[in-house]
């Protein structure tokens, strides 16, 4: 049996290492712009796919990562653990983002086109991550709620984490390693809390990173600065009864 130090070093390296493989392909991807789209579409779901495949791997009877092992060690170690934190945590590289740009550091986007990437994105990760809920109804470890898989809380830490690489870790590449150190923090908090298995953690850790992808990808750019009318505009996440959301302030000029 893995005590709990080791298997919180093995969840952080598998999504650090994922982390790694992926800024690595966004890189190289942002070194030219003669790049294939089918070449731009296989980088931008390696990371996904690896981490997807990990979290499935850990719901089988296995000897590199299972869920259940995981979380008797985490019973066995640290079974009062509870925190709120991964409930805040989740939205910091969102809040980063808009405060850089507030600080006056420019992100890869304008202001609006991040925003509404980041919308697109946060609608695509919620399209994937609660029907599968539903689909799925795997019990949560510590009340049997059957919506576990995958993990939420996760899935958007990492898209939020992404979205803040995609913007300012081409030129700050320190950014990018704050983000994912973030929602990697939030996952291990996860299974830590009780609120999930270690395979919901890794799987939404992978959507994530997929709905900024494709919401990046498939982006045509077409707001761009003529569209003055948005000047101002202010969007805050928002947690509140265990539901997601967020305020959209327009100004009106």
């Amino acid at each position: 049996m893995f005590s709990i130090y080791k298997i919180s070093i093995s969840v952080c390296l598998l999504i650090m290492i994922s982390g790694d493989i992926y800024s690595q392909f966004i890189f190289r991807n942002n070194s030219t712009h003669q790049k294939t789209q089918k070449t731009s579409w296989k980088k931008n779901l390696a990371a996904p796919v690896f981490l997807i495949s990990a979290g499935l791997l850990a719901t089988t009877d296995n000897d590199i990562i299972n869920k259940y092992e995981v979380n008797e060690e985490r019973n066995e170690w640290t079974p009062q653990f509870h925190t709120h934190v991964d409930d805040y945590l989740q939205y910091a590289p969102i809040v980063a983002v808009y405060g850089l740009n507030a600080a006056g550091i420019k992100g890869e986007h304008d202001f609006v086109n991040r925003t509404l990437l980041l919308i697109k994105a946060e609608l695509i990760m919620t399209a994937i991550v609660w029907p599968l809920k539903k689909l799925t109804t795997v019990p949560r470890p510590d009340t049997g709620t059957p919506n576990s898989f995958p993990s939420g809380h996760t899935a958007q830490a990492f898209a939020a984490a992404t979205f803040l690489h995609k913007e300012y870790g081409k030129e700050h590449p320190l950014y990018s390693v704050l983000a994912y150190g973030s929602a990697t923090a939030v996952g291990v908090l996860r299974v830590m809390n009780n609120r999930h298995w270690v395979s919901d953690v890794l799987v939404g850790a992978g959507i994530g990173i997929l709905a900024t992808n494709l919401a990046y990808i498939t982006h045509q750019n077409k707001w761009g600065k003529n569209h003055k009318q948005f000047s101002g505009m202010m969007i805050t996440p928002t947690y509140g009864q265990r539901s997601l959301g967020m305020y959209i302030i327009l100004p009106i000029h």
